[in-house]
C-alpha cells in the first residue's frame, strides 16, 4: 500500500475511534476505545516494517532489507489481549444495561 493509502486510514480510524469515545452511550465509548487500540496497532505495522520484505532472513548478508519482528509480535499480543478484554468490557456492559436500564452515561451518573 502506498503511504498516502495508509495515512488516510490511519487518520479515519483514530478519528473515528475519538468520534466514538466522545459519545454519551457506553457501548459507542467502549467501541471508541476499542478502535483507536486496532489504529495503534496498525500504526505500529506501518511504522515496523519495510514493504515486501519477510521478517527473518537465514542469510545474514542482507540485514538491512528486513522487517522488524519484534513489532509484529507485539502486536499480536496486543490482539489478543484486547480480545479478551474485549469480551470482559462487554459482559460488564449488559450487566450495567440489566441493573440499570440504560446505557446513557449522564442517566447512570444520576442512579448513583
Amino acid at each position: 500500500m502506498t503511504p498516502l493509502i495508509l495515512a488516510l486510514i490511519l487518520g479515519s480510524l483514530f478519528s473515528l475511534g475519538t468520534f466514538l469515545l466522545l459519545r454519551r452511550d457506553l457501548l459507542k465509548a467502549i467501541l471508541g476505545v476499542i478502535i483507536l487500540g486496532q489504529a495503534a496497532n496498525v500504526y505500529l505495522i506501518t511504522i515496523g516494517g519495510i514493504s515486501g520484505t519477510v521478517p527473518v532472513l537465514s542469510d545474514s548478508s542482507s540485514l538491512i532489507s528486513i522487517t522488524d519482528p519484534l513489532v509484529q509480535a507485539l502486536v499480536l499480543t496486543a490482539i489478543v489481549i484486547s480480545l479478551g478484554t474485549t469480551a470482559f468490557v462487554l459482559v460488564l456492559l449488559l450487566r450495567v444495561y440489566d441493573e440499570h436500564g440504560t446505557l446513557d452515561i449522564d442517566r447512570l451518573w444520576g442512579q448513583l
